[in-house]
């Protein structure tokens, strides 16, 4: 077998190494490509994604699965044997009732999909696993990735496991609590001056130069982007096997939207769940909103930006899937809305505050703009709403300590506690 990631390489690859794919299908002019590592179509240059002959797929076989995102490998680019390669076995989060929150909110049924206990805390884990298995499929020497945080802790921790060479890229001001999650995983964890699309340039740069290397979100990207559509999958499946009538999603590349829409769309087509209308909204960041601009300027050109705000891990300027994630949500009835950051963290404070759950800043931006899409009558309280958590807060912890603190310090005794005010 090859060891060079090259799409001008022909590769011998093993029956069935992706599972039920059929080829990779650009996204603009529908040509097809052979499976391998490639991600821009020879014709129009547009973007490629996966194609599938599916065969039947049943409820009963999909519960019969592993509790992770394997159940689902008939739907992946997986092969059969996928749960016998060493990976991090993510997904099957929990889906919340979050009846405080909709009460705060005003909303009358509201779910919150947790991916944050996830192994490395964050969704990341979920596409990290899809790109390792294709990355062995295509006999890769280096598992890569460019990031802006919680990409790094996924892929740093997938090749420990997996027992393949692993080189994670960073911007140089992210967060501590992320760069100590990758480097306690990688002794190649290398921080680069610059933000996110910098780093991203180097990346393909890289990818292009040598030999044996997949990046996750370069040249293996269409692999990684469907590890997306298992969010889809189990949040329907864990509503029993239906669709919410509303979803909300952040968006950095805005891959993740466009594949929860996909995973939508093919249970539908398969018959595991009933077509019904959904609307899909998207939620970015203020100082990082060129979806949003776009969005609400009613154009599909897509500005870049320079990102200038808290929620890094959504701090893409130029997103590669931003003009899909456009068509999602017109298609849907969706919007595309943003906040400040200290919207971000007073959303990150709420959630904690009315459901116990601890978000990072993403997350503070999805169920920030949940509650402006209310405000502002964007989005309909009388329908069921699902809202994406996509990380664990202790990742982002400056984002909220000069917010929260102790009631108050007292001596210990009780006339101290009672004199403090506290109740």
């Amino acid at each position: 077998m090859s060891t060079l990631l090259d799409e001008n390489t022909t590769h011998t690859l093993r029956e069935g190494a992706f599972g039920n794919a059929r080829a990779l299908a650009c996204r603009e002019c529908g040509h097809e490509v052979a499976l391998g590592p490639s991600y821009a179509c020879p014709e129009c240059f547009g973007p490629l994604e996966v194609a599938y002959d599916f065969p039947t797929v049943t409820r009963e076989e999909i519960a019969a699965g592993p509790r992770n995102i394997w159940r689902y490998k008939a739907l992946l680019p997986v092969p059969s044997d996928i749960e016998q390669s060493p990976n991090t076995e993510p997904g099957f989060t929990r889906l919340l009732e979050a009846k405080n929150l909709a009460r705060e909110l005003g909303l009358e049924k509201l779910w919150v999909k947790d991916d944050s206990t996830n192994p490395t805390n964050s969704f990341k884990d979920r596409v990290v696993a899809c790109a390792l298995s294709a990355a062995r499929e295509l006999d890769a020497k280096v598992f890569a990735c460019p990031s802006t945080g919680n990409l790094a802790n996924a892929v740093a921790a997938a090749g420990a496991r997996a027992g393949i060479t692993t080189v994670v890229f960073i911007p140089s001001n992210l967060e501590t609590p992320k760069q100590v999650n990758s480097a306690v995983y990688t002794d190649r964890l290398v921080a680069v001056d610059g933000n996110y699309d910098d780093v991203n340039k180097l990346a393909s740069e890289i990818a292009g130069e040598e030999e044996g290397w997949a990046f996750v979100n370069v040249n293996v990207r269409p692999f990684y982007a469907e590890g997306s559509k298992t969010l889809g999958y189990e949040i329907a499946e864990q509503l029993g096997w239906r669709l919410p009538d509303q979803i909300v999603i952040p968006v950095a590349s805005g891959s993740q939207l466009t594949k929860v829409d996909k995973a939508f769309r093919e249970l539908i087509a398969l018959g595991l769940v009933e077509d019904k209308p959904y609307k899909v909204f998207g939620a970015q960041a203020t100082g990082c909103s060129p979806v949003s601009v776009a969005y609400k300027a009613g154009t599909d050109a897509i500005r870049p930006v320079k990102p200038d705000t808290i929620a890094k891990s959504l701090a893409i300027g130029n997103p590669a899937d931003g003009i899909y994630v456009l068509d999602v949500c017109r298609r849907s009835g969706g919007a595309v809305e943003d906040i400040t950051d200290d919207e971000v963290r007073d959303a990150i404070v709420l959630l904690a505050r009315t459901e116990g759950i601890f978000t990072e800043t993403a997350g503070g931006t999805t169920v920030g703009v949940l509650k402006k899409l209310v405000e502002t009558g964007q989005l309909d309280t009388s329908l069921e709403t699902v809202v994406i958590n996509t990380g664990h807060g202790l990742k982002t912890l400056d984002a909220v300590s000069d917010r929260v603190s102790a009631a108050a310090t007292i001596a210990p005794s009780y006339d101290a506690f009672v004199a403090s005010g506290v109740l």
